[in-house]
């Protein structure tokens, strides 16, 4: 199967990476994830970051740099994650596909039911401290 290609934002402040929860209703609900989202047809990955992390949190990044990419097979589907580390500059939070967001240390996401998909970014940064 053709994975989907979706991109996420590991966003820095102060030390800490945001996660967001999904709300139950949407698919994952209730998972803790790198938020972004689907890419659109021949979108570039970074406007397509920055565009999700607008639309779902109002929010503006900066000094967005590549990360990792790497596919993930869920039972009916496939994505391929495309992560990007990023500065938090400013957000108005309200919240669209979550009903949660927290700022936290590296070491404190083992605390948190992490998607499938972002375990792997959660493993490379666990790996790296």
């Amino acid at each position: 199967m053709k994975p989907i290609r979706v991109v996420c934002g590991i966003i820095w402040n102060a030390r800490k990476v945001f996660i967001a929860r999904r709300k139950p209703e949407k698919n994952l609900g209730g998972f803790w994830e790198f938020p972004g989202g689907k890419l659109e047809p021949d979108e570039d990955s970074i406007l397509a970051i920055q565009r999700e992390l607008h639309e779902e949190f109002g929010m503006n990044i900066s000094n967005i740099r590549f990360f990792s990419s790497h596919i993930h097979e869920y039972e009916t589907f496939a994505i391929e994650l495309l992560s990007y580390e990023c500065e938090f500059e400013s957000a108005s939070f309200l919240l669209t596909d979550h009903d949660d967001y927290v700022f936290v240390r590296i070491e404190e996401l083992t605390g948190f039911k992490i998607a499938p998909a972002d375990k792997f970014i959660v493993t490379t940064l666990m790996n790296a401290l």
